[in-house]
């Protein structure tokens, strides 16, 4: 299992995703403008400065080294449950899938991470709007893009970036072809956005609304398990 240095740095001086540096310049540009009109201006744009930094905060993390697993793609907090056929765009046919939605809010960590260890088989990037992600409707009418898995243990698994209202770029490195292990980066989403992942059928997340996901770290199936759909609702 990874080990991961504990120290003060990970938690004021985090490291940050490559996309970031250019925005934190273009705060910390407008910041020292402002402070020259005046000066309690300047104070606001350190603050805000400060909050783009860990924006992009990129921070390691401990994946489950569990066969089959399938781990959050995200951090944020379970939004929906529901049982669907794979976005159309894959062309995956009528299979029947269970999605699980991870809403993210501007504060938390908005690196990606694959869901599970496989390669990539299809990948479909869809222009569109960019209404709230917490609507259902953001599944089929927001920018987003689309990938799908051929697991290791040759199962198929669909995980989506969508945008919402207020981002406005999905970073995505994945490529056809590329083999992922679960919890590896792929990408982000600037500002603000959800990530689905379709468990294939006969795969039951054990996870439930409202309950609080770690990117990397938090489980939401397993794909060689046959245990039944967790119950409840979180606190």
């Amino acid at each position: 299992m990874k080990s991961i240095n504990i120290s003060w740095r990970n938690y004021l001086l985090p490291n940050i995703h490559p996309e970031g540096w250019r925005f934190v310049g273009i705060f910390a540009a407008i910041t020292a403008l402002l402070a020259m009109v005046w000066e309690p201006l300047g104070w606001i744009g350190l603050v805000l400065t400060i909050w783009c930094y860990y924006f992009f905060r990129d921070p390691e993390r401990i994946v489950p080294q569990t066969a089959d697993v399938v781990v959050s793609p995200a951090d944020g907090v379970v939004q929906m449950i529901s049982k669907v056929e794979a976005p159309e765009e894959l062309e995956m046919g009528k299979k029947k899938f269970t999605r699980v939605s991870i809403f993210m809010s501007v504060f938390n960590v908005h690196v990606n991470r694959a869901p599970a260890e496989g390669t990539i088989i299809k990948s479909v990037y869809v222009p569109g709007k960019f209404f709230n992600a917490t609507l259902d409707k953001a599944s089929k009418d927001n920018e987003r893009q689309l990938l799908a898995m051929k697991t290791k243990n040759g199962k198929d698994l669909c995980f989506v970036q969508i945008a919402g209202l207020v981002a406005r770029r999905i970073v995505c490195d994945a490529t056809v072809g590329q083999t992922y292990k679960a919890g590896e980066r792929f990408g982000m989403i600037r500002f603000g956005s959800r990530l689905d992942v379709y468990l294939p059928e006969g795969v039951e997340p054990q996870v439930v609304l409202g309950q609080t996901m770690v990117a990397g770290e938090s489980v939401i199936a397993n794909l060689s398990s046959d245990a039944p759909a967790m119950k409840g609702v979180a606190f």
